[in-house]
C-alpha cells in the first residue's frame, strides 16, 4: 500500500538515533533507485481520522522528506503497538541498533505497555541479564545526555563507554558537561579525553572541565603534541588497565552467555598482544639495569667474578 507522509504519526521517533550520515546515504540510495523496502505501520486508534503509526522505517521517512517525496510504500500490520515494536526489533537484520536504542525500546515496552522483564527477554529471544543491562543504561544516563544521543550530538558508543560511568560517579557533573558541550557534535575520542581527564583531575580542574569542556579539549589538544613518548605510553598502559577491569566486570555479569566463539577468539588475540607487550616491557627493564662500577660488567661488590672455565690458568707476565 501507499501512504502519504502527512498521514504518519511518528510516535516512536524517540526510540532511534538521528544519524545524519546514514540519512544522507539513504537519501542518495532513494534518489538513485527509489524506495526498495516498505516501511511498517499500524492503523491509528483515533476515531474519525485516517492516520497510521510508524513502527519501522524512520530513516527512510526522513530521507523521503528530504527529497521532497510525499508518498511512501508501507505495510500495515494488524498488531498492537507492543507486538509491532517487538516484531520490528526481531526483523531488524542490519543489527545497527545500539545498546542504548535497545534500552529505549525496553523502557517503552516496560513502562508504557506493561511488559515484565522476563516476558521481554523471552519475546526478544534474549537473556534477563541482557534486558537488565540495557534498562540500566537508560536509568543511569541523564535525560539531557539521552537527548544529545538522539539528536546525534553525542555518539551512542561515547555515551555508553564514558557518560554512563561518569554519571555513576557524579550525575550532576555529567549533566553539566553535556549541556556545556552545546549543539556541536562531539567525537568518541573527545568524550574519552573528557572523561579520563575529569576522573584524574582535582576539584578545580574538574570544575573547569564541566564549565568549559570544549575549551579544555582545545587546550588539551595543544599540549598533547608536546607530550613525550613515555607519557603517551603511560597513557596507553592506563587504558589497557581500565579495559582489563571493564572486561572482568562484564565477565562477572554474565556477558559470555552469547557468542562464545567470538569471545574466545578475541580473548586469545588479546592474550597474544599482551604477551608481546610483556616481553617488550621486560626487555626495556633489562636494558635499564644498573651499570656496574667502572663500566666493567665483571666487577661486582665482594671481589672479582670467578670464571669456572679458567680454573688452573697461570698468571701471565
Amino acid at each position: 500500500m501507499q501512504v502519504e507522509l502527512t498521514e504518519l504519526e511518528l510516535r516512536y521517533a524517540g526510540l532511534r538515533i538521528r544519524d545524519a550520515a546514514r540519512t544522507a546515504r539513504m537519501r542518495a540510495s532513494l534518489a538513485a533507485d527509489g524506495q526498495q523496502s516498505a516501511i511498517t505501520v499500524i492503523a491509528g486508534t483515533a476515531a474519525g481520522t485516517h492516520r497510521y503509526v510508524l513502527v519501522d522505517g524512520y530513516l527512510r521517512v526522513a530521507a523521503l522528506r528530504a527529497l521532497g517525496i510525499d508518498i511512501a510504500l508501507a505495510v500495515c500490520v494488524e498488531l498492537s503497538d507492543a507486538d509491532a515494536l517487538i516484531m520490528a526489533h526481531r526483523l531488524d537484520e542490519t543489527g545497527r541498533r545500539s545498546a542504548l536504542e535497545d534500552g529505549w525500546l525496553l523502557d517503552e515496552l516496560s513502562e508504557h505497555h506493561g511488559l515484565k522483564q522476563d516476558v521481554l527477554a523471552k519475546r526478544l529471544s534474549r537473556s534477563r541479564t541482557w534486558v537488565c543491562r540495557r534498562l540500566a543504561l537508560v536509568m543511569v544516563l541523564p535525560e539531557i545526555a539521552q537527548l544529545a544521543v538522539r539528536d546525534g550530538r553525542v555518539p551512542a558508543q561515547a555515551a555508553m563507554k564514558y557518560l554512563v560511568p561518569l554519571s555513576r560517579d557524579n550525575r550532576p557533573s555529567c549533566e553539566r558537561i553535556v549541556i556545556n558541550l552545546g549543539r556541536e557534535p562531539v567525537s568518541v575520542r573527545e568524550a574519552q579525553r573528557l572523561y579520563t581527564s575529569w576522573r584524574t583531575a582535582d576539584t578545580n580542574l574538574r570544575t573547569r572541565i564541566e564549565e568549559h569542556p570544549r575549551l579544555y579539549l582545545q587546550a588539551d589538544e595543544a599540549t598533547r603534541d608536546d607530550k613525550s613518548d613515555t607519557e603517551l605510553l603511560v597513557g596507553d598502559l592506563n587504558t589497557i588497565s581500565s579495559l582489563c577491569f571493564r572486561a572482568r566486570r562484564r565477565l562477572t555479569e554474565g556477558v559470555v552467555e552469547r557468542k562464545r566463539r567470538r569471545l574466545r577468539t578475541a580473548f586469545r588475540e588479546a592474550q597474544r598482544a599482551f604477551s608481546t607487550l610483556t616481553e617488550l616491557m621486560s626487555e626495556e627493564e633489562n636494558d635499564a639495569r644498573p651499570i656496574h662500577p667502572h663500566g666493567d660488567p665483571t666487577h661486582v661488590e665482594g671481589g672479582p667474578r670467578v670464571h669456572q672455565d679458567r680454573q688452573g690458568t697461570e698468571l701471565v707476565a
